[in-house]
């Protein structure tokens, strides 16, 4: 007979009553449960595996605020880059602490699909809390370059490998995500990496590079400035910052790719300290509120979904992009 770790609890906690029920009164019941630990007894850390600065930024510094004063205890925001998120996301996966939090990217995704040597598997050593926010790319290129995506599209296929990109390195999301489209369209372009989407703008405006992909935040600016252009977003449906800026998916019937944002613990944290942690959260989910404005203004939309949405992205994608990486034939640097 299979015991999952929940009916493993559940018979754990009933085994008592069973074997000796003239020993256990409910007076006694309720003594021992106030004698437990409560949850949170010790600071929560929320650890990014990123650099400072990034999209993450903006949750994580909000839920520092709100949820301190309500956990009791302070939460703190820990940055811990390193071999593309998988240094951060390793040290939540082996915490035992039962007080230690993820907030990721889609990396937790893409990570698998590139790298057989994580140290640890996201389907069994994260546990899925909720789907935190999402966002489209964005392919940008200069005001000078071409001027739809279409018109980007018809140079590719007449002169292969010519156009470049630049992604925030190889086997980045945003590196999947042109090596998806390629596929998917048929064009050849040439992939150069950066260490971080800032310095594939820089080199964007710079000419060394003729598009960018990434995270809207990111050109958000220059594009208001005129100094550069957006041509398309890679979300199912248009960018409501931009709605005047195709999908990629009315030209590449199919193609969607969306950057997201989920938390996650470690698997050693108790489902009762999981589950308080989403109850503090779900009043940041609010139409009208200071999160939803801050993220908006980003090109972001707030989810807070729960740990089930995020568990089917992570169970759907990583397969994906397993696909994707096969098929393009990347190799992890």
């Amino acid at each position: 007979m299979t015991i999952t770790r929940r009916g493993f609890g559940v018979a754990l906690l009933a085994a008592p009553a069973l074997a000796a029920p003239a020993l256990v009164t409910p007076a006694l019941a309720t003594a021992a449960f106030a004698q437990a630990p409560a949850w949170p007894n010790r600071p929560v850390r929320l650890i990014s595996p990123f650099a400072p600065g990034g999209p993450q930024d903006v949750p994580a510094r909000f839920f520092v605020e709100a949820l301190t004063p309500k956990l009791g205890q302070p939460l703190v925001y820990d940055s811990r880059a390193g071999a593309g998120g998988a240094v951060g996301m390793q040290h939540v996966a082996q915490a035992t602490d039962g007080h230690s939090f993820l907030i990721t990217s889609n990396a937790v995704a893409t990570l698998p699909a590139i790298r057989r040597d994580l140290g640890f598997d996201p389907f069994i050593d994260l546990l899925p809390v909720t789907l935190v926010m999402q966002s489209p790319f964005t392919f940008v290129v200069r005001a000078d370059g071409p001027a739809s995506f279409a018109a980007f599209l018809d140079q590719a296929r007449a002169a292969p490998n010519r156009l470049t990109f630049g992604s925030s390195g190889v086997g980045a999301s945003t590196h999947l995500t042109m090596a998806l489209l390629m596929q998917q369209a048929e064009v050849a372009l040439t992939h150069v990496p950066y260490r971080g989407a800032q310095l594939v703008m820089s080199a964007l405006l710079a000419g060394d590079i003729d598009c960018f992909v990434g995270d809207l935040s990111v050109p958000l600016e220059h594009i208001r400035a005129g100094t550069a252009r957006c041509i398309a977003v890679t979300t199912a449906a248009r960018a409501p910052l931009l709605p005047e800026v195709p999908a990629a998916g009315e030209l590449v019937p199919g193609f969607a790719s969306t950057l997201w944002y989920g938390l996650f613990a470690a698997r050693a944290t108790a489902p009762e300290a999981v589950r308080r942690m989403l109850a503090e959260l779900q009043p940041l989910r609010d139409p009208n509120g200071e999160l939803t404005r801050r993220l908006e203004e980003r090109g972001a939309e707030l989810l807070l979904t729960g740990p089930g949405p995020l568990a089917a992205r992570l169970r759907d994608e990583v397969p994906q992009w397993r696909a994707v990486v096969a098929a393009a034939g990347i190799r992890a640097e």
